[in-house]
């Protein structure tokens, strides 16, 4: 997917007056991204840091979409070391979260707590609706220069509850990476993060323009 022009518009806007791209400008563009996905999946490894690796890469995302162009090594990482703490909390909310409703899901599944079919429904839109806000919080957390969890989470949830399709799109770009996952080679996965944020990133952005005000 081309990111915007030096003036921060998309190629879908009507009035904009970009000059077209090289396709050489497009291969760069692909490769930048592949590499901001296997850099945050390597600062995903040690599984606690896995929240300041993906608040660094959003933010790293945000800026090129509003700039064309990449953070430099030391700001990357001085952004990696302020989100590593903020981002180890906000991996383990997360990671509590999926476990509690797998869990759940497998109780059910098993026939140990009663609730049979309409609460695996329930807990399915659930697992929907945690999907979708996650996304939408890391994109804010990437606007905040990947800090502040609270609050993108606060904003996400506002903007989830004013514009609940935006909540189902954000939900199903976390559905699809998760089968372009499981369909190709492990190997190849990380390289699914960087075009995985560019996906969220734009999703959002096309929402705001439709429904301008976003909340603070």
């Amino acid at each position: 997917m081309p990111g915007p022009d030096v003036a921060g518009r998309w190629p879908e806007d009507a009035d904009a007056a970009a000059p077209r791209r090289d396709w050489r400008d497009t291969l760069r563009n692909a490769s930048d991204l592949a590499l901001v996905g296997i850099l945050a999946a390597i600062g995903s490894l040690g599984v606690v840091t896995a929240g300041g690796a993906v608040a660094t890469a959003s933010a790293a995302v945000h800026d090129w979409i509003e700039t064309d162009s990449w953070p430099g090594l030391r700001p990357t990482l001085r952004r990696f070391a302020r989100a590593l703490l903020p981002g180890a909390a906000a991996t383990l909310a997360l990671l509590a979260t999926a476990a509690l409703l797998a869990v759940n899901l497998l109780a059910l599944h098993r026939g140990v707590v009663p609730g049979g079919s309409p609460l695996v429904v329930l807990t399915v839109v659930l697992a929907v609706a945690c999907a979708g806000l996650a996304g939408l919080t890391l994109v804010e957390v990437g606007r905040r220069d990947g800090r502040d969890w609270l609050a993108a989470a606060r904003a996400a949830a506002l903007t989830a509850r004013a514009h609940p399709g935006l909540l189902i799109a954000t939900a199903g770009v976390a559905a699809l990476v998760a089968v372009l996952g499981v369909m190709i080679l492990p190997a190849v996965i990380p390289i699914l993060g960087g075009y995985a944020l560019l996906a969220l990133h734009a999703v959002v952005r096309r929402a705001e323009r439709r429904h301008p005000g976003r909340p603070d």
